[in-house]
């Protein structure tokens, strides 16, 4: 029996647990310091036993897999390097940076395991065990970052596991890691924040601003919408490759400043051209670090009863909504609706229904 030990359920490492529970011989364990959070974690048939114990949850694992805030994974790394793992247990994180983690763990002895780094490249609006979904990992990207003195045969056995998530593993090393994420994710989240500041600040003069912001703007910058602490620890976590891309950033928006004073329109022509022709080459409807959106808007008249007919119809075909919203209705002018799916396919069935309700659908 194959015992999978998972510290912090919640999200990340609730969907981790349904992927691995009820599989063959395996068997997955969860921790909490909350005795409440334990019994959720078995009250939601999360996980197969549950532990407030550290070292019960440890004891005898053949995996164990750190989903703490990234603040929290070198202390309970250290926590367990004291411990005595079952030989050849082997030791993973989730979080978004890895160089630190990987650092700390060359540093302490593991008796008898391994660390790899590793970082799922998913994630959704919704956090806790409540958003915890067996699929949330499909089709992502999996990142490992094993050191060179990790044995082939250890890493490989992780890499094994991991096929229940049905992501796509990707080995690189962990500094390379930070430097890539650090880019396209930890540098969007900071200017996504720092754009909501400086409008919410021009708002405090017009209240136009946020009135108008509403739709593009507001999803333009959703993930200004992150978890402050979460946010807080990733980006001291990896301060110095950041400093290093705001000074990048710094020198393109000063690039754009200087066109914009020389009124040189066709390098702004250039500017926005190059970055088409990038965007037009990353891939489409991919997890990665930043989840997509799935949403459709539907044009609709303000009836009784209308959003009930539309939500019933995509329940009787068996289409999850994840979430809905009414951007606009009133009088004779139609009404948006906003509807949030969980995935590409369920959005691309929603649009045939709808569509076939006759509904004016756009995107």
């Amino acid at each position: 029996m194959t015992k999978i030990t998972i510290f912090g359920v919640g999200l990340i490492g609730g969907s981790l647990a349904l992927c691995f529970k009820d599989k063959p011989n395996i068997k997955v364990v969860g921790h909490s310091n909350n005795p409440e959070s334990v019994q959720k974690y078995l009250e939601k048939e999360v996980v197969d036993e549950a532990t407030t114990s550290i070292e019960e949850a440890a004891l005898n694992s053949d995996f164990i897999f750190l989903c703490v805030p990234v603040g929290l994974l070198e202390d309970y790394l250290i926590k367990l390097s004291q411990l005595p793992l079952k030989k050849n247990c082997i030791i993973t994180d989730v979080g978004s940076t890895k160089e630190s983690i990987t650092s700390c763990a060359r540093s302490i002895s593991l008796q008898n395991g391994y660390f790899i780094g590793g970082h799922p490249m998913a994630g959704s609006e919704r956090s806790g065990v409540d958003a915890a979904s067996s699929y949330l990992f499909e089709n992502a990207f999996y990142v490992l970052t094993p050191d060179p003195e990790i044995p082939d045969h250890i890493y490989q056995k992780l890499e094994d596991l991991l096929t229940y998530t049905k992501s796509q593993i990707i080995k690189v090393d962990a500094s390379t890691h930070d430097d890539i994420v650090g880019a396209i994710s930890h540098l969007p989240h900071i200017i996504a924040v720092s754009l909501v500041n400086q409008i919410s600040k021009y708002n405090d003069q017009n209240d136009l601003y946020e009135r108008l912001a509403a739709g593009g703007f507001k999803d333009l910058t959703r993930i200004a919408s992150g978890d402050p602490v979460i946010w807080r620890d990733i980006l001291l976590n990896n301060k110095n490759i950041l400093l290093h891309l705001l000074n990048d950033w710094q020198q393109e928006i000063s690039k754009f400043a200087d066109l914009l004073k020389m009124d040189d329109g066709q390098g702004v022509e250039d500017q926005f051209k190059f970055a088409s022709d990038f965007r037009s080459k990353l891939p489409e409807r991919r997890k990665g670090a930043i989840s997509s959106l799935f949403d459709v808007y539907v044009d609709i008249p303000d009836h009784p009863g209308v959003i009930g007919h539309i939500t019933s119809e995509l329940g009787n075909r068996k289409i999850s909504l994840k979430n809905i919203e009414i951007i606009e209705s009133r009088g004779e002018v139609p009404g948006i609706l906003r509807l949030s799916f969980r995935d590409e396919e369920d959005l691309e069935n929603a649009v045939y229904v709808l569509k076939e309700l006759s509904y004016s659908v756009h995107f």
